[in-house]
Formats: structure tokens, sequence, C-alpha cells
């Protein structure tokens, strides 16, 4: 009778985190123990970044909004709030493509925000 050793399984899992680990430079690649906590970290940093991401994008797109808007000399808040009263439902993503790719089409919602305020 033989023994049953774990080692199939247990190369199959390093070998699984190996790929995750490509590309990462010196021991970060070759040490198990250290690639592994470099991969998990990695992954926490990928999680938290996600939801980040979407905060940074809506950051970006208000100071576009806001600098568009200030070129045409109104402010942010009262454009938006414009736009609130004139039932002008355009998200700031939207906003901010008109904004940067489409200067006259933004001038007409400016014009129009302008009027409902």
């Amino acid at each position: 009778m033989s023994r049953v050793t774990s080692t199939p399984v247990r190369l199959a899992r390093k070998r699984r985190l190996m790929k995750f680990a490509k590309g990462y430079w010196g021991a970060r690649r070759r040490q198990y123990k250290v690639m592994k906590e470099t991969v998990h970290r990695g992954w926490q940093y990928a999680y938290i970044h996600r939801r980040l991401r979407k905060r940074d994008f809506r950051r970006l797109w208000i100071l576009r909004i806001n600098a568009a808007c200030r070129a045409r000399g109104m402010m942010y808040s009262r454009f938006i709030a414009g736009l609130n009263k004139a039932g002008i439902e355009l998200n700031r993503k939207a906003l901010s493509e008109l904004a940067i790719h489409d200067p006259k089409a933004f001038d007409q919602v400016v014009e129009a925000a302008q009027a409902a305020a």
C-alpha cells in the first residue's frame, strides 16, 4: 500500500499563483511565501481601486464641466441647478464629453440652464 501525498494539489495551487505573479521582480516571483503575500496584496489594491475609480472619474468630469462653464461665464453649481430646473437629464460623463468634443452643443445646454435658473 502506498501513501497518499498532496503534491499534485499543492503544485497546482502554486502554479495558479505563479500565473498571477508573472512579471513580478525577484523574490516576489520566485519565493512562494513572498509571492503569495504580493499577489494577495495586489488583489486587495485591485478591489479597493475598482471602487475608487468611480469616484476619481466623477471628480474629473466635474472639473471639466466646471472649467467649461466658467469659460462661458457660469458657475458649476448654478449650471447643475439650472439643468435640474430645465428638466435636462444629462449625466456628468455625457456633459464632460459634450464640453470637450462638441462645444456648440454644450453652449446650447449652458444657455438652457441659464434660462431656467
